[in-house]
């Protein structure tokens, strides 16, 4: 009897211990990836970081995003106008997409807070193929090109003269060079934005990363924002990073335009790459 139950165990353990292998090392490398994006090691260690809430947005108006100290108190969103049109035979697209928004972002530890006037637009020019019969086709699918443009104006009740602007653009297409570019300026100094993701060191094997922005000034990173969580449940999973040392007016801009890319981003996840 003992040496019937002892074959079972080993037949057990050669058809089971593999996939218990298998299945110990894939929770290990889950556990072992990068689940935030990928922000500088200085600013990581001296940031506050702040999980963002969301809220809800209603009808004309933005999130009520929280982190921290700041909140959207008010908030104003225009309705988004679309405009497009075809050739005869369908070959031929072009669309035009516009927003405009507005919010106050207050900072309760000073009584302080900055108002932001933003606005975004996207048009695209894309050809199809044309179907003579259902095997047969002439042409191809092609986007010609793809132009998504967003500006925000950013000043405080503490200093109206002193306004930023925060400047994002994207175009991609066969007809056009992939560039992206993004800063934020106040004309005496400039601030580069920087897209990141979970996956920039090769760490983060799920089919879509965490994905965010880091602000750099002279090569010193002063804030971060993480604006999607990764994977096919990463919305609703965004983060702050803003430098302790800067001025509780830095730190406000700073939360401010990350605030606004979060409201337009959000939107668009799937759609920057």
């Amino acid at each position: 009897m003992s040496k019937f139950i002892n074959e079972k165990k080993n037949i057990f353990l050669r058809r089971c211990l593999p996939v218990i292998l298998v299945s110990l090392i894939s929770i290990f490398n889950i556990q072992g990836q990068q689940k935030e994006i990928v922000i500088d090691d200085d600013l990581s260690a001296k940031a506050e970081k702040m999980k963002v809430k969301m809220g809800t947005q209603w009808a004309g108006k933005i999130f009520k995003f929280k982190f921290g100290d700041y909140a959207v108190t008010d908030s104003k969103n225009g309705w988004t106008t679309s405009t497009g049109g075809t050739n005869f035979l369908g070959t031929k697209a072009r669309s035009e997409t516009s927003n405009e928004f507005s919010f106050e972002l207050t900072d309760k530890s000073l009584s302080e807070k900055a108002v932001v006037n933003a606005a975004s637009s996207m048009t695209s020019e894309e050809i199809s193929s044309f179907q003579l019969f259902s095997t047969l086709a002439i042409g191809s699918d092609e986007l010609i090109k793809s132009a998504n443009n967003f500006s925000a104006f950013i000043t405080t009740t503490q200093d109206e003269e002193d306004t930023w602007v925060l400047i994002k653009s994207l175009e991609d297409g066969s007809q056009a060079n992939y560039e992206f570019r993004a800063f934020l300026t106040n004309r005496d100094r400039t601030i580069s934005i920087e897209r990141t993701t979970s996956n920039k060191k090769g760490q983060d094997s799920r089919s879509i990363p965490a994905k965010g922005y880091e602000f750099i000034e002279n090569g010193k990173s002063l804030c971060a924002v993480q604006y999607y969580g990764g994977g096919m449940m990463g919305m609703n999973k965004n983060i702050i990073w803003i430098r302790s040392e800067l001025s509780p007016k830095e730190k406000l801009i700073l939360a401010s335009a990350m605030t606004s890319l979060l409201q337009v981003d959000y939107t668009t996840t799937f759609s920057l790459d």
